[in-house]
């Protein structure tokens, strides 16, 4: 079991890790819309919020040698599930068209810091 910190990726808001990568499988902690060089919640809005997290992931995943096509499981919560279809056409422009690892997004009543949006990720190495 290896710890993976991203320094291109905002530091932790709790006591985990970024991510652990065990047995060829790299669990992504859930990752707010936090801009790293600020290290606060970016203020611009759910989608922006929702770039940023996907992005926050994407970072932690290189870190560890991994890329978004490795990626078999994303899960996605979500403050008002009114914004489903807004957040689908984000994750297509980030991931790419194609490109549909398993996913569930469930409406929570409330998120750290007051975010919109956290998704955490599984990304498969080998």
């Amino acid at each position: 079991m290896k710890k993976i910190f991203s320094e291109r990726a905002p530091k932790p808001v709790g006591p985990y890790s970024q991510a652990i990568l065990v047995n060829g499988f790299l669990f992504v902690s859930g990752q707010l819309g936090i801009d790293p060089a600020k290290n606060s919640l970016v203020q611009s809005g759910f989608k922006d919020e929702a770039r940023q997290a996907l992005k926050n992931i994407h970072e932690i995943a290189k870190e560890a040698g991994a890329d978004l096509k490795d990626a078999v499981k994303f899960e996605v919560f979500l403050a008002d599930i009114t914004r489903f279809k807004e957040f689908n056409e984000i994750y297509v422009d980030f991931l790419g068209q194609g490109v549909a690892p398993a996913r569930q997004v469930v409406e929570v009543s409330a998120l750290p810091l007051d975010a919109q949006i956290e998704i955490s990720a599984i990304f498969c190495l080998q």
